[in-house]
Parts: structure tokens; C-alpha cells; sequence
């Protein structure tokens, strides 16, 4: 009587849609208004069951026929992928074998669910023209008896696609409870197969036959904001987390997307504003693909969490704080999230959103730096004269006709402007790190292209998969789509990307992950999303303080020296101090001679010792100025040269002086003996000469001892 009283005195238009489940004494149900069910989102209240995140396992999806294994049924997932070849085992659909109305593809939900919606696409191919046109759906619970869905007394047959890449979304006019639910395609693209890729919508009831209580799936127990923030929403939680925690944040942005939304950055630091003397610079950049938003909702948790977790006096998060300056960029590709954004998280399908508002991939749109510097290690040929870090960038990458996208150039702008030392670049639609470098030298798929550093990006990549609870789970798939079947930490080929550009072009190691096989997961995946993810988002910013760290000086002022080059030995990559002189080289634990070299200063070479604590090893270096330094800097300001300055030039002078000279002389001997041609001397026995030449050219015999024997010259 009390649920039938609720749903009376409700404001809402109930039909007969209500769930009533019993369970011990208590009593649940759920409301649908009939004003909604229509409702392009009403679907929303229930999640996929995880076809395309992988959570639906492959023994889970069935189907009537196959063409052949790498079209079977456990790819019949949405926004799947193929390989670059069709007739792989890495297909991008199920394909049935015959073309009747007979197929069907079967998904067991494992559980009682409430089916709300479908969602159909069509095949991946770049070859091939797949898709179901209409389509029935069936439940069941025991897969012998299957209920059709019904519109009051006809079977309905939904929309499908009309194109082999936009998910379709068909409601359900009725949430069908069950365990198991067809597809059954009806009509299909006249010149192509039965070929799709699903998803289903619906919510896991409780068993009502279990005598112990129901329990929801394991999520977080941080109180944090879990949804998905547009624009505006994004700009609201950062100001609200600024407002909570203004000693430690700050807001700033680094430039506007082409469509002028601003490219809002959150530092975080106990000092914000200012680059502290030996403290480390981090960035994590996420949203370069607006569609994958998995990264952007991670930041603005991480940010969150790091705040509340600051003023609870967390001796980890504290110290991190204290000794790092963090800057955490959620959206790199604004005007590309919104376009996913309002398309919702199972409708905006593989691409759109990943390009920006002009069409640019930002992930290939960095100055190509990887040619340049392979181009002049095969063409020089004294390789002492090579650079192996710092390089420029091309001329006609800065030009305004260039097609660079204007959240690219903000990017590197910000890139040279602050000394970053550790970066990270979230992505999604799989499940793998991969470093530097990204691109390969003959451009050939798989080809291991490893930088000098490559023991340590290895253990970066490592330091962060293996915290990952899904990366690091033995049980799962070695890859999302099965394409690239490698580990999870090797480097996959690419092109120019961000990743090579700023370890070519700045001192900052920056590596890629790809955090989800769903690159726009529901809502109510956020919350194990980031359980999964937060301990290594947090351990990988902690490896900002592995290596060595020092400030390069004048040994008389004691100012710092700015673009002084760290040399490691034996690792061909160097970097350079900062604008204050402080520098930060990341190495494994390990004994390394470190040498610092400065224009107008005398190199200094001394050996630094990593440890495996989580501290850098502090290498400070002294300079000392070369003669010729302190002559520019005495005679800038219009001084006196100092007596012990006058001494050591003149002596440099003489020197140089008599080294001239000894070469003047040898060519000159050199073009005499050319003129004169073949000489013979015969000199008396017991006597020894010396061959000179005089200052007016002349060849002249001088004896300088004697001995017994006859010289020959």
C-alpha cells in the first residue's frame, strides 16, 4: 500500500514501468516517466554493460555464424577497430556467414539486467561497406525461450545505421528484464553482409532468490566529483577547488583554442606563481583528442583529491606539494571535447571530437625534430660536432601559413617558457605507455627506435603500468583492439607527436598513456576509472625526483648560469640549467661522471651517485671564468683590467704566439722541400746535423754532435 500510495501522490506520468523488487523487508523501485522514455538520453540511466571497456568478457558474446575467427562474435564490439588489412584476425566487426534473417548476435549479461537501449554501428573497414539497416531484439533467461520485444501488439523492428561508422542508439519502448538479449538484424546494406559492432544499456537488478544482501560494484571511497564536465562545468570545479585550497593553487591559462575557449592550467605548489630554486616543474596533459575524455575527468580528480587530501595533512600528498611544482592541463582540445560532449559518452564514436576545430591531429602536429637530427648524424661525418639535444625548430613550422593549430603553439610556448622536467600526455582508446621515440627512422611498423635514455623511460613506463590495476592484471587482454599485440611499456610507431618533440626540443622525458579501451566511458565508470589510476598518476609524478639535481654557479659571484649543458657519460643526451642555474637530470640508481660546460667558463667534471630512495642526489657545480670571459665582462663596464688578468692574457698571448709561429715554419719547410724535390745529403762519418731552415728560406746543415755511422737524409 505504501509503494502504491508513492507512485499516486508522485508529480510524475508513471505507466506500468515500475520495478518492485522485495528483499528482506525492505522495498526498492524505480520510476520512468512516460514524458522521457523518448528522450534521446533517457537511456543515460542505465550504463553499457561493457562490450567496448572489455568488462563484457569474449565468453560472454555469442552468435548464430561467423565468416571466419577474426569477424567471430567477440568482435562484434562497439567502436572496435581492424587493422590496417582486412582478413586479419583483428577485424573491426562480427560478420555472419550467411545473409538471412535467421542470424543473430547474443550477449549474457551474467546477471538479471534491466535492458533499457541498443546502440548499433556498423563494420571498421577502410576496405569494406558493412551495416545492418534494421534490426529485431530478443531476451531471454535461460536462451531456449526468447520474448521478442513488443510495441503494444506488433514486434518492433528498430532503425539501424545508414552509414558503418555512427552508433545508432534504438530505445527500448519497454526495459525488458532478463539475463540474456539478441540482435537480430532484418535488413542490411544492399551491396555489403550482416556485419555490426554493439553496445547494451542496462542496469544489474538484484537476484531476488539470494539470501544475502545485494552489494553494488566496488568503486572509491574519495568523495570526489564523478561525472563528466563540459566547458563551463570543467572552469567551475577547478575555481572550486582554487577557493578550497588558495595557498596551494593556482589558475592560469596558456593560450585559447581556435574557437576561443581558454586552455586553462591548475598549478599546484606551496609556493604557486613562482619557480623555486631546485624544485622540479611536472606537467600531465590530457584532452589533446577531445573524444577521449577519460584523462580530463582523472586531472580534475587529481586535483580535487590532492587538495582535500593537503588539508588533511596527508605526509605524502604534503610532501609532494612542498617539494614539487605541479601543472595539471584537463583540456588541450576544448573545441573538440564539446563536440563529443553533447553527442554523450556511447554516441560520439570513434573520431569525432579527436581532431580540432580545424581539422588538426594534435598528437601529429609537433615540429618533426626526429628527421633533422637522423638526417645530420648519417651526413656529418666528425660526430664531435654534432647536437643532441635542444634542437630548433624548423623555420617553416613558426610561420603563420604553417598547419599548426593555435593549442599546439600554446603548448610549446608554455613548453619553453617553464623548465619542465617530468610530463605525462593521458589518452584513451587503449591500454598501454609508450616513450619516446615514438616515431621511427625508416617509418616501418614495430620498429624499435630507442633514445639514449632508454633505460630510464623504460622504467618510467613501467613505474606506471605496473600500478595500473588493469594494465598490470595478468587476466586481461595484452591490448584493447588486438592490433598491436605487444607489452604494455614497448614505444609503437608514430609520427611526430609530442612525446619526441619534447625530449628533442626541451630538457622534459614525457611519456604517453592510453588509459581505457573506451575512450568516452559512462559516467558510472569513473569512479573505479579512478581507483584503477590513482596510484599511478601519483607514482609516476613522485619519479620527478629520481636522478640527480644541482645549480650551476660563477665560483666568484655565486650567480647561477643559465643554459650551462649537463653531460651524463655515456648517455648521448644532454640538458641544460635553468634560468637561475638549477638543473634536474632524471637516471636510474647507478655511478655516473657528470661534466658541466658554460660559455666563457672552464668545464668541471665530477662523479654523482644515485640512489634508489625516492630523493635526487644533490651535484651542485662551481665554475670558474675563462681569461677572455672576465676581459668581455671588465671591459662592458668600461673598467681596469687587474694585474693578475694582464699577467695570465700575456702569457696566453705568448703562447699562442709560439703555436703560430711553429706552424708558420712548418708549411714554409714544408713548401721549400716541394720546390727543391728529393734531397740527398751524405754527411761525414762521426759527425750528426740537424736540417734547418734559415729565416730567409734557406736549407742549412748544423752540426750538433758526434758518432760513429753515416747519416742519410
Amino acid at each position: 500500500n505504501t509503494v502504491k500510495e508513492t507512485l499516486q501522490n508522485t508529480a510524475l506520468n508513471v505507466k506500468s514501468y515500475a520495478l518492485i523488487t522485495k528483499q528482506a523487508h525492505n522495498v526498492s523501485f524505480s520510476l520512468f516517466p512516460s514524458s522521457t522514455l523518448n528522450h534521446p538520453f533517457a537511456f543515460s540511466e542505465c550504463p553499457p554493460l561493457g562490450l567496448e571497456s572489455l568488462k563484457v568478457k569474449d565468453s560472454q558474446i555469442q552468435a548464430s555464424s561467423y565468416k571466419r575467427m577474426g569477424l567471430g562474435p567477440h568482435r562484434g564490439r562497439l567502436n572496435i577497430q581492424s587493422g590496417v588489412e582486412d582478413g586479419d584476425i583483428y577485424d573491426g566487426a562480427w560478420c555472419a556467414e550467411y545473409k538471412d534473417q535467421n542470424q543473430w548476435l547474443q550477449i549474457d549479461a551474467k546477471k538479471l539486467t534491466r535492458f533499457t537501449a541498443v546502440i548499433l554501428q556498423g563494420r571498421g573497414s577502410i576496405w569494406s561497406l558493412d551495416y545492418v539497416e534494421t534490426f529485431k531484439v530478443q531476451v531471454s533467461n535461460d536462451t531456449i525461450k526468447w520474448k521478442p520485444c513488443m510495441n503494444a501488439t506488433e514486434e518492433v523492428v528498430f532503425e539501424g545505421n545508414k552509414d558503418s561508422d555512427t552508433p545508432v542508439l534504438a530505445i527500448l519502448p519497454k526495459p525488458a528484464v532478463a539475463q540474456y538479449i539478441r540482435i537480430n538484424p532484418q535488413t542490411w546494406f544492399k551491396n555489403g553482409t550482416i556485419c555490426l559492432r554493439a553496445e547494451i544499456m542496462g542496469c544489474e537488478l538484484p537476484d531476488p532468490n539470494n539470501i544475502y544482501p545485494w552489494q553494488a560494484e566496488e568503486g572509491t571511497k574519495d568523495k570526489l566529483d564523478f561525472r563528466h564536465h563540459n566547458y563551463k562545468e570543467m572552469r567551475k570545479l577547478m575555481k572550486s577547488v582554487n577557493e578550497m585550497c588558495p595557498d596551494i593553487t593556482r589558475i592560469y591559462s596558456i593560450g585559447k583554442s581556435y574557437m576561443g575557449l581558454k586552455l586553462y592550467v591548475m598549478e599546484i605548489s606551496d609556493n604557486p606563481g613562482k619557480h623555486e630554486l631546485g624544485e622540479p616543474e611536472f606537467r600531465y596533459v590530457a584532452g589533446m583528442h577531445g573524444n577521449e575524455v577519460l584523462g580530463r575527468e582523472l586531472l580534475l580528480n587529481l586535483m580535487e583529491y590532492i587538495c582535500q587530501e593537503y588539508k588533511r595533512g596527508n605526509q605524502r600528498i604534503v610532501h609532494l606539494v612542498e617539494e614539487t611544482r605541479i601543472h595539471l592541463l584537463p583540456s588541450m582540445n576544448p573545441d573538440g571535447y564539446e563536440m563529443a560532449y553533447k553527442k554523450g559518452s556511447e554516441l560520439a564514436g570513434w573520431s569525432l571530437g579527436r581532431f580540432s576545430y580545424e581539422g588538426i591531429d594534435m598528437n601529429h602536429n609537433f615540429a618533426d625534430l626526429n628527421t633533422i637530427m637522423w638526417d645530420a648524424i648519417e651526413l656529418e661525418t666528425d660526430k664531435s660536432k654534432l647536437i643532441n639535444h635542444y634542437f630548433p625548430i624548423p623555420e617553416h613550422y613558426t610561420s603563420e601559413e604553417a598547419m599548426v593549430a593555435s593549442e599546439t603553439r600554446a603548448v610549446i610556448s608554455w613548453m619553453q617558457t617553464i623548465p619542465f622536467v617530468l610530463s605525462a600526455n593521458l589518452h584513451g582508446g587503449e591500454l598501454v605507455v609508450t616513450y619516446p621515440f615514438d616515431m621511427t627512422k625508416d617509418w616501418a611498423p614495430k620498429e624499435h627506435t630507442p633514445t639514449p635514455d632508454e633505460s630510464f623511460f623504460r622504467w618510467l613506463a613501467t613505474v606506471y603500468a605496473s600500478t595500473n590495476h588493469v594494465m598490470s592484471d595478468p587476466d586481461r587482454r595484452p591490448l584493447c583492439e588486438n592490433i598491436n599485440p605487444d607489452s604494455i611499456t614497448l614505444p609503437v610507431s608514430s609520427s611526430v607527436g609530442m612525446n619526441d618533440f619534447s625530449y628533442l626540443h626541451t630538457n622534459c622525458f614525457e611519456v604517453t598513456v592510453e588509459l581505457s579501451c573506451d575512450k568516452f566511458p559512462h559516467a558510472s565508470e569513473l569512479p573505479i576509472e579512478w581507483e584503477n589510476n590513482k596510484e599511478s598518476l601519483l607514482v609516476y609524478m613522485e619519479q620527478v625526483h629520481r636522478g640527480i639535481k644541482g645549480v650551476v654557479k660563477d665560483r666568484d659571484t655565486e650567480a647561477g648560469i643559465a643554459d650551462a649543458i649537463i653531460k651524463v657519460d655515456d648517455i648521448d643526451h644532454h640538458i641544460r640549467s635553468a634560468f637561475d642555474g638549477d638543473f634536474w637530470r632524471l637516471l636510474n640508481p647507478g655511478d655516473y661522471d657528470v661534466t658541466v660546460t658554460a660559455e666563457g667558463y672552464f668545464p668541471a667534471t665530477q662523479s654523482c651517485r644515485v640512489e634508489y630512495e625516492h630523493y635526487p642526489t644533490i651535484c651542485d657545480f662551481h665554475l670558474t671564468k675563462t681569461p677572455k670571459q672576465r676581459l668581455r665582462e671588465i671591459l662592458a663596464k668600461g673598467g681596469k683590467i687587474p694585474k693578475d688578468l694582464q699577467l695570465r692574457l700575456r702569457q696566453l698571448r705568448i703562447r699562442k704566439l709560439r703555436a703560430s709561429t711553429k706552424l708558420i715554419n712548418r708549411r714554409r719547410a714544408s713548401h721549400m722541400m716541394n720546390e727543391l724535390g728529393p734531397v740527398l745529403f751524405l754527411c761525414t762519418p762521426l759527425s750528426l746535423f740537424d736540417l734547418r731552415l734559415s729565416t730567409d728560406g734557406a736549407v742549412e746543415l748544423w752540426e750538433t754532435s758526434t758518432t760513429n755511422g753515416i747519416i742519410f737524409i
